[in-house]
């Protein structure tokens, strides 16, 4: 069996655009501020309203690579977080793609690892090809379902 370029080439492009999820995520959990800016575009767009607002609270839209991670660094700090993504669904048009992904996100305060907040999110991100990477321009987060003690995330 002959496997084309043109295959190889669409699955890694399918990898790299997930894998600019998982630099986002392990970005988050690593508090990795640098790990976390290599997976968003100069002008990114974070939508958390959507998730948030089934948690019964308000987040505001967040623009901007460097607002971005500001804005997550310091809004998570006092909590240890894991993100499991998996189920990506990948489109490729050109240099661009759109991907939707279930995430799951654990939070436990550091202060009281015996409380948490888990959420089953749906992401639904937009990305651009940059150079050799794809990053992320928007990441919409939609919530599917969530269990444990909310004033967790009371504080961000």
């Amino acid at each position: 069996m002959t496997i084309s370029p043109s295959f190889v080439q669409d699955a890694a492009d399918r990898l790299a655009v997930v894998e600019a999820l998982y630099r986002f995520t392990a970005g988050i959990d690593l508090r990795d501020t640098n790990l976390l800016a290599s997976s968003l575009a100069e002008n990114a767009v974070s939508d958390f309203r959507p998730a948030a607002a089934k948690a019964g609270f308000d987040y505001p839209v967040i623009e901007g690579r460097d607002v971005i991670v500001a804005a997550l660094t310091t809004s998570l700090a006092t909590l240890d977080t894991t993100h499991s993504v998996s189920n990506p669904r990948v489109a490729i048009d050109g240099d661009t793609a759109r991907m939707d992904v279930l995430v799951e996100a654990q939070h436990v305060p550091r202060s009281d690892p015996s409380r948490h907040y888990l959420m089953k999110n749906r992401y639904d991100v937009e990305l651009i090809r940059a150079g050799n990477v794809w990053v992320i321009t928007r990441n919409t987060v939609d919530n599917v379902w969530r269990t444990g003690d909310l004033t967790v995330l009371s504080e961000i």
